[in-house]
């Protein structure tokens, strides 16, 4: 194993620091303060003290927090790289949303599927799947191209990463079951140490899944044994350590940004301030509760008879939300088939409204993810999922020894109980919120799928966490262009036309002014003086080009917004005013290095959901292929950096200028077919209409 034992290259001079600072906020007065004003977070030490000794210590080239598909990926790339990965996951499958979550129905956009143009390992995932099964989509669904089993998902991703490992000649060392309770950092910059708790099941207890997560999670996050679970304590430490230099990287690939919070380092939760970067947002302020909604997915199978349907005994209070929500999805066909995972017969062709599919026949079994239905949206402080810092404050989790998640556990139970409940309507309700009376028809030919040998692994029946759209993001550095703080923004990537009369009446003449210089590109300054018409300069047609770009994504700017008002099942809810204006196309983007470097703690990478994004261009950063080409990246930056002696930080620093590492590194990306543009990317190509 090779490992680096000198230091990094030397900082910049604070007296050039300062000069280019200055520099930075002339080329970029139109940024305000403003936009972050709330969020910026000052970093404390939390010490590693576990209360009895730790049961062993592992050592790590690369610690990744998250078995999801951003962690399995920087895994992959690690392993690839021949370095020692240490993965930690809350749960026992690998594989996130493809698995536990249970959204085994891959999101990808038309042209490049088309084209397949991914990163490595998720051109090597689709071909696992298609060799598993004989086809890409065994499950027949109209969503996407390629529907299958959870269950199955997982072993394909350990396949994945036990080949990686024998390739490249690394070292994996996977810890389910296990979260991250407590870090050590040294001088507020590096992390030198975490501490990990592994849960098994206590000798004659239930097994493992037995329990929802909201029956659990509290006790995975106690040092303690429990009448269910017996706990391992596991430090893990760099394979060398020499006083501010990192011989490890540690990377946040979890759900809801976990390492972030605990390292309590800069990051934003919810809605951000409308702004002319962030022009559509649905609130003048920050606001950090209403995040996207978040749903626990369950598999239900096709009968020949009908089937005894129990109602659950909370129903009637999660009863008022259910629809089928819009006219042309009001057939229970179309919303069986739409993520069906498995489909052994194929049935009689159906066209409604326009959307074809085969007819629902016995044995075809349907994952559910229905906003209307197992959705569970709220927006308030009395029910956020995902606290926020001050409420981490509030419940001690910042404190030494105190962490918990960072989850409102009582969310995740009432997310439970409504998606039980939504079975129960689909196949026994009569009413339908959205739509009125007379819609919805009871279809009793169908049966919930529960066990450990079931679809989702769980004797519940339901996945063993719930899908995450939406958590903590940071705020990354300070950085040419962005001197409060580097960001992914909804008008680097948006194809909306804001030429629209909306944005007109709504943004301050300045705000709008602003907005279209920013979209004008070389003709910026012309209309920032008044030279140019805000409406008559030409708009790119492409998203934002980032120098950094080290892994793509495309997706459509989706949302599930949060409910206006608490408790989000209430009768006569709605959602959030104004939260699917920012809905709609989006070109295709890049994923910067930028994004994925937080303030602060210089051996920390982030990955997945939680890179430096916005609350709009987060509802495109978070899919399949997405979150697998920031694990990409994040796999490779960690091992370029060890082997180059250079923190990630310092490959972007120098930007606008030329960076010869970051260069070096980007064609690494590309020589292992990791893409960090789409074909024909330049300043010049405003050709990109034809990306569907």
């Amino acid at each position: 194993m090779v490992t680096s034992t000198s230091s990094h290259k030397s900082r910049k001079s604070p007296h050039i620091m300062k000069r280019r600072h200055k520099v930075a906020c002339l080329q970029t007065s139109l940024i305000s303060l403003s936009l972050i004003s709330g969020y910026l977070i000052p970093n404390s030490a939390i010490v590693a003290a576990p209360p009895r000794n730790p049961d062993k210590t592992v050592n790590c080239d690369i610690l990744v927090v998250g078995g999801g598909l951003s962690g399995v990926a920087t895994a992959y790339e690690g392993l690839l790289a021949g370095r020692r990965v240490c993965l930690t996951e809350i749960t026992d499958w690998l594989g996130g949303q493809i698995s536990s979550q249970g959204t085994s129905a891959l999101d990808e956009r038309p042209t490049q599927s088309q084209r397949q143009f991914y990163s490595r390992g998720y051109l090597e995932l689709r071909n696992r799947i298609q060799k598993k099964y004989g086809k890409l989509n065994p499950g027949d669904c109209w969503v996407s191209d390629s529907c299958f089993l959870p269950r199955d998902a997982h072993t394909v991703m350990v396949e994945l990463l036990k080949d990686a490992e024998r390739r490249g000649k690394g070292k994996l060392e996977w810890f389910p079951n296990t979260v991250i309770k407590d870090l050590e950092i040294s001088q507020g910059k590096l992390i030198n140490s975490a501490i990990a708790i592994q849960h098994q099941p206590v000798k004659g207890s239930p097994p493992l899944n037995t329990f929802t997560l909201s029956q659990t999670i509290d006790d995975a996050y106690r040092y303690s044994n429990s009448s269910r679970f017996t706990k391992n304590i596991i430090r893990l430490v760099p394979q060398q350590t020499k006083e501010n230099s990192p011989k490890w990287y540690i990377v946040d690939a979890s759900e809801t940004g976990e390492i972030i919070a605990l390292a309590d380092v800069p990051y934003r939760l919810g809605i951000d301030a409308r702004s002319f970067l962030e022009p559509s947002s649905s609130s003048a302020k920050n606001d950090p509760y209403c995040t996207q909604g978040f749903t626990y997915t369950f598999a239900m199978e096709a009968t020949k008879e009908a089937q005894p349907q129990k109602m659950p005994p909370y129903y009637l209070q999660y009863s008022p939300y259910f629809s089928y929500e819009l006219p042309r999805l009001a057939d229970f066909g179309l919303v069986f088939t739409y993520r069906r995972i498995w489909s052994p017969t194929k049935g009689e062709p159906v066209n409604f409204n326009g959307v074809r599919f085969s007819a629902p026949t016995p044995g075809d079994i349907s994952m559910q993810n229905w906003t209307w239905g197992n959705d569970y949206r709220p927006g308030t402080a009395k029910d956020n999922l995902v606290y926020t810092r001050q409420q981490l404050q509030g419940t001690g989790q910042l404190k030494p020894g105190g962490w918990m998640g960072g989850l409102r556990t009582e969310s995740l139970r009432k997310a439970e109980e409504k998606a039980f409940s939504y079975y129960y309507w689909l196949v026994a309700g009569t009413t339908d919120s959205q739509l009125g009376q007379g819609v919805k028809r009871p279809q009793t030919n169908n049966r919930f799928l529960a066990g450990l040998d079931s679809p989702m692994g769980t004797a519940h029946g339901l996945s063993k966490y719930p899908y995450m759209r939406e958590g903590r993001r940071i705020i990354g550095r300070p950085s040419w262009g962005q001197p409060t703080g580097f960001t992914i923004w909804e008008v680097d990537i948006s194809r909306r036309n804001y030429n629209d009369e909306y944005y007109r009446k709504t943004l301050p003449a300045d705000m709008y002014r602003q907005l279209r210089a920013t979209l004008a590109g070389l003709e910026a300054t012309s209309v920032i003086s008044g030279q140019v018409s805000p409406d008559k300069a030409m708009r790119r047609t492409r998203s934002t080009i980032f120098p950094d770009a080290v892994g793509i994504g495309h997706y459509a700017i989706d949302f599930h917004p949060c409910m206006e008002k608490s408790p989000p099942e209430a009768p006569g809810n709605r959602e959030r005013p104004g939260e699917r204006r920012g809905a709609g196309q989006a070109y295709p983007f890049q994923i910067a290095l930028r994004a994925m470097i937080p303030q602060k703690i210089d051996n920390l990478i982030v990955g997945g959901k939680s890179i430096a994004t916005s609350h709009i261009a987060a509802a495109a950063y978070r899919v399949h292929s997405f979150e697998w080409s920031a694990g990409a990246a994040a796999g490779t930056v960690a091992a370029f950096s060890l082997k180059n002696e250079v923190a990630p930080y310092q490959l972007v620093d120098d930007l606008p200028k030329s960076e010869p590492q970051l260069q070096a590194l980007k064609r690494l990306l590309e020589k292992n077919g990791n893409p960090t543009a789409f074909p024909d990317t330049s300043i010049f190509n405003q050709n990109w209409e034809n990306w569907r």
